[in-house]
């Protein structure tokens, strides 16, 4: 039989705190647009956890799993990767955190999934994909590939009552540029709104995807500005994630079976130094450069003659990944750390077959940009320059993003059709 318990837990925090997400604003935020949360959808013995943060650190997610009722092998935790967030992973984003605020995050990931294993009641779980809402646009190639699936799990108590909807889709929450300064979870908060707006008495949970390479139009660069943008604004935000929610909607619905289970596997991520100059020398240019820079660009440059000075000089030690699947009832729900790129989706995608799947970019770590190996020839911010804006002393090599799809696909490979 399955059970199922959804739970909402505010992590708004108050004004004043930095902002996370773009290195060009510098300024706190100064209140709210909307709130930040954490939503816990459980399943039997099983959850998926997303926050409205840019990225969860894997030592906090390791802490979250062992506090939780659940086994914590049990448990996937994603963020959101809103970029209208505070800072939410220590030694990363070149900000300090505030500890008080990280320790209310954890605790409340963990209230979250307690929460709702003890909401869970007899349920039914169905699935379906919405049609294409063409919103999302490869940032590095005009004609670059997109993951533009869009899944729809509704889940319904006995009474056919809608208790959890839950939706992903692969475009970053980035409408919204560095000239905010309001906490909100971007775009996904109204397509989660809309889909409430839907079905009253449901919460609805967004899934953000693969997006290492997707936005909605604009380059990475376009960011390093502080310039007001309608493209970027509150009311673009509520039509992207409206178009969305309405496209969800039309998803049609599929049975999914009674087996729920759980797999994990950690795979090796070794970085790899590109830059040809010392730091030394990197941050000697960097000091010239900002001398005729516009604030934004100052900005940028001086979290890059910080890592020059300080975090380049470290050992460039492989990290360990987790990647996990939960299986509900014949739906996968993928797991995977970091900023993925469409292609490793898409790849994914196919080792499904016709099975819908969620595919949950930022899942118990985000340690920043894992490119696939076709992608290093091009450069750019993705490949040569965001690992100094994520605190890590070089880039990841190329053959971790292949590592992590291997590893998921082999635990795809130990699932089941399980339709009801």
């Amino acid at each position: 039989m399955i059970r199922a318990g959804v739970a909402t837990v505010d992590i708004t925090p108050p004004a004043g705190l930095p902002l996370s997400g773009f290195a060009a604003r510098t300024l706190p935020a100064t209140g709210a647009h909307d709130p930040l949360t954490v939503r816990a959808l459980a399943v039997n013995d099983t959850a998926m956890v997303v926050a409205d943060v840019i990225g969860l650190h894997r030592d906090m997610s390791a802490r979250i799993r062992r506090r939780c009722t659940l086994p914590d092998t049990n448990v996937i935790i994603s963020a959101l990767h809103n970029h209208g967030g505070p800072v939410s992973m220590a030694g990363r984003l070149t900000i300090e955190t505030d500890e008080t605020y990280l320790q209310r995050l954890e605790d409340a990931c963990v209230e979250a999934i307690n929460q709702a294993v003890a909401a869970q009641r007899p349920a039914t779980l169905s699935v379906g994909l919405g049609s294409d809402p063409d919103i999302a646009r490869n940032r590095r190639h005009p004609d670059g590939p997109v993951d533009r699936a869009l899944p729809l799990l509704r889940v319904r108590d006995e009474n056919g009552d809608m208790i959890a909807l839950m939706t992903g889709y692969a475009c970053h929450p980035v409408v919204l540029g560095a000239d905010n300064r309001l906490w909100t979870a971007d775009y996904p908060h109204y397509v989660r709104r809309a889909l409430e707006a839907a079905h009253p008495s449901a919460t609805a949970l967004f899934v953000t995807g693969c997006v290492g390479d997707a936005n909605t139009g604009h380059s990475a660069h376009a960011s390093i500005s502080l310039a007001t943008n309608p493209d970027r604004s509150f009311a673009a935000a509520e039509r992207t994630g409206e178009v969305i929610a309405r496209a969800a909607l039309e998803a049609p619905q599929q049975s999914l079976g009674r087996d729920v289970k759980a797999l994990e596997a950690q795979v090796t991520l070794p970085f790899e130094r590109r830059e040809t100059e010392t730091p030394a020398q990197l941050a000697t240019r960097w000091r010239t450069e900002r001398a005729e820079a516009e604030p934004a660009q100052a900005a940028l440059l001086d979290a890059w003659i910080h890592w020059a000075e300080t975090i380049a000089l470290e050992p460039a030690d492989a990290l360990s990944g987790r990647v996990s699947v939960l299986d509900w009832g014949g739906l996968p729900i993928i797991g995977l750390p970091g900023e993925i790129f469409a292609a490793t989706a898409l790849g994914l995608r196919a080792a499904c077959g016709e099975r819908p799947a969620f595919i949950a970019g930022f899942a118990e770590d985000n340690p920043g940009y894992i490119p696939p190996e076709e992608e290093y020839a091009f450069g750019g911010y993705e490949v040569d320059e965001a690992h100094r804006y994520y605190g890590q002393p070089a880039g990841f090599a190329p053959g971790c993003a292949e590592a992590i799809a291997t590893a998921a696909t082999e635990l795809l490979g130990r699932t089941g059709p399980g339709r009801g």
